[in-house]
């Protein structure tokens, strides 16, 4: 029987380097934004509904354009018969991985048993630092590929898990998933990062957003596209893009202005950031991360743990 094998691509920069490297095999690019959002389990027509909805409210993507950039390739994966295993590309953090949780759990109701492994961002032996997959040169890529972690049964089902229960309107039972051991090494600091998005229980802002005041705090900020570098350079492990970060710093306006040539702190700001006062109810809307709406709970950073409101 031919050795077949398909390659899932989180993105269109790497995909262009993956065809330079000419790998053996067929390629499809998951393009969709699963951190952000309302999501459900089985990804089907209904699920396609929700998100064509959220893009078109959020980031004005047309139901055209999601047809042809994400729908598209998706049918192409259903679709596709008879390979002997897949190949995901996919980076460190939470938007590369809900998306790559997202492929497991449809190549696994699809595709049964298929033996997958997984090319993630790391340093390896030999590379002098730490770097996202499409910064790699093809030599490197190619180093990552040869270096592949084979996924194991386990593996798969706490994926499929983590996605069914991301999906779900409960984050709390997400929380024991950050201390099962599995072959995604990064997957527990994504998961964290993930509980971590809802407001904090004392300020009503959450980890990301701190850290943004941070940035202000303790930088030299000439605008606000000298904000949204430093605030893309450092967020860690959530990967947002930039269009993702534009609009978390509008909805942090209140707690900023430009002074002199310089973006400063609010009086707002200040307060949020010492934790002298509360602005949940001043924030609170309707967003969804997955399957819970983001102002239904409270992360509180003591205990490190969720509270249903």
């Amino acid at each position: 029987m031919e050795n077949k094998t398909l390659h899932i691509v989180n993105g269109d920069s790497l995909a262009e380097q993956m065809q330079e490297l000419n790998l053996p095999g067929e390629l499809i690019v998951w393009r969709e934004l699963l951190c952000e959002g309302p999501t459900q389990k089985d990804i089907n027509s209904a699920f396609f509904q929700l998100r064509k909805k959220f893009l078109l409210k959020t980031y004005n993507i047309s139901a055209d354009n999601y047809e042809e950039r994400f729908i598209s390739e998706i049918k192409k994966l259903k679709s596709l018969k008879n390979y002997n295993k897949v190949v995901l590309w996919f980076e460190f953090d939470l938007f590369c991985h809900l998306n790559m949780l997202a492929a497991i759990s449809l190549l696994t109701d699809k595709h049964g048993e298929i033996p997958i492994s997984l090319v993630c961002s790391k340093k390896l032996q030999g590379e002098k630092e730490f770097q996202a997959l499409s910064q790699l040169s093809l030599k490197e890529l190619e180093n990552h590929y040869k270096n592949s972690i084979q996924l194991n049964t386990e593996d798969i089902e706490v994926a499929v898990l983590v996605w069914e229960l991301y999906c779900g309107d409960n984050p709390l039972k997400l929380k024991p998933q950050i201390k099962i051991k599995t072959n995604f090494e990064y997957l527990s600091s994504c998961v964290r990062a993930h509980i971590e998005r809802f407001p904090n229980s004392v300020t009503g802002i959450n980890s990301l957003e701190r850290n943004v005041l941070r940035l202000i705090e303790n930088h030299d900020i000439k605008n606000e596209n000298h904000l949204l570098g430093y605030a893309l350079q450092y967020q860690g492990y959530y990967g947002y893009s930039d269009t993702q970060m534009q609009r978390l710093l509008k909805r942090l306006s209140i707690f900023y202005q430009s002074i002199e040539g310089k973006i400063v702190l609010s009086d707002k700001g200040k307060l949020a950031l010492e934790g002298k006062k509360n602005f949940y109810r001043e924030l609170k809307n309707e967003e969804h991360f997955g399957g819970a709406k983001m102002c239904d709970f409270l992360y509180e950073s003591e205990s490190h743990r969720l509270l249903k409101l």
